[in-house]
């Protein structure tokens, strides 16, 4: 089956053609950090302006890069949730159209299982079950799944998600957005250990996370300390904070998996991207003897190849949304969503 994904729950317009859920003929994504970078964040309103002025040529350029016409679309899948409603109605509207015009099968897909998917798109040897992180500037959350569908929630931010704190720290220290790449990148100039700010754990079985925290004792340091925020020691500063948050992703990723006697681990969302994460968890994942996917970069952040992946599972068993089918800024996961 030839599927066309559509996605467009936050701030980036994706378009893709994905084949029996694991090739992919063309992925395109029209991101709009350029013009959320002035406010410190994504403005609901601009994002939806920007969905309607993009949708349009984002899915003509990925027919075109897949040397396809929409004739020659077989499904749709389109995101209907969780994520900005105004966002996520742009796409499930043009998903709607085209479905209704060219009569094709049309299904709904939770962003997160999107982002738990991708990694069949490159890694075919991933198999069921296996603990799964989604972790994100809006998720931190821990899964157990035992296949398509079948999710169990394990844990889940209490506060904050690491990606929020991301942005936010790193809007503390006027570092810009996206706070998560720029937090990365000085973070490699820095040392790790320079500040011991604090884990929360949360207690010896708990999975959930906390990081509003850490935040906050990044502030109060850089106020105790009269940081000047051109200095050098802003990059031990982001650096340590960035130990930090990954050293409990990494404690509770496999605490969980310890847990739940879980043979294979996948990591998913934007800041599995993060170059010193995928480091971390990758010696751990050797030390636990643990068999540890994660996704490449282009596939941790949004796009649209996720979706049309997890959209081929639900259209090949005949699964489908009707046009009626609605957005939902909050959608927990599991099987095909509401109506």
């Amino acid at each position: 089956m030839i599927v066309l994904g559509i996605e467009s729950s936050c701030d980036e317009t994706a378009a893709a053609v994905v084949q029996d859920g694991k090739t992919i003929m063309s992925s395109v994504v029209a991101s709009q950090v350029d013009f959320h970078k002035k406010y410190g964040g994504v403005v609901p309103e601009i994002a939806s302006r920007m969905h309607i002025e993009a949708i349009g040529p984002v899915i003509q350029e990925a027919l075109e890069k897949a040397h396809l016409m929409l004739d020659d679309i077989q499904g749709i899948a389109v995101t209907q949730g969780p994520g900005l409603i105004g966002s996520l109605l742009i796409g499930i509207s043009a998903a709607k159209a085209i479905a209704y015009v060219k009569q094709l099968p049309l299904v709904g897909v939770n962003h997160l299982e999107g982002h738990l998917t991708a990694i069949f798109l490159e890694r075919p040897d991933c198999a069921f079950p296996f603990i799964g992180l989604v972790v994100s500037g809006g998720h931190t959350s821990l899964y157990h799944v035992n296949g398509m569908g079948q999710y169990r929630l394990l844990g889940q931010t209490r506060d904050d998600a690491a990606g929020e704190a991301f942005d936010k720290v790193a809007k503390l220290l006027g570092l810009g957005y996206p706070g998560g790449a720029v937090i990365d990148r000085l973070s490699r100039e820095g040392k790790a250990d320079a500040i011991a700010f604090p884990r929360a754990l949360l207690g010896r079985d708990s999975l959930d996370f906390s990081f509003s925290g850490i935040k906050t004792a990044v502030l109060r340091y850089v106020r105790d300390h009269n940081v000047e925020l051109e200095s050098k020691p802003v990059s031990d500063i982001v650096a340590s904070f960035q130990e930090a948050v990954i050293d409990v992703l990494v404690t509770k990723l496999f605490q969980a998996a310890a847990q739940h006697g879980a043979e294979r681990v996948v990591i998913a969302g934007g800041v599995a991207a993060n170059t010193r994460l995928r480091e971390k968890m990758n010696a751990r994942s050797v030390q636990d003897n643990m068999s540890l996917f994660i996704p490449s970069p282009v596939l941790c952040t949004d796009n649209a190849a996720m979706i049309a992946a997890a959209g081929d599972f639900y259209l090949e068993q005949g699964l489908t949304s009707p046009l009626s089918m609605n957005a939902y800024s909050r959608l927990p996961l599991g099987m095909l969503q509401a109506p």
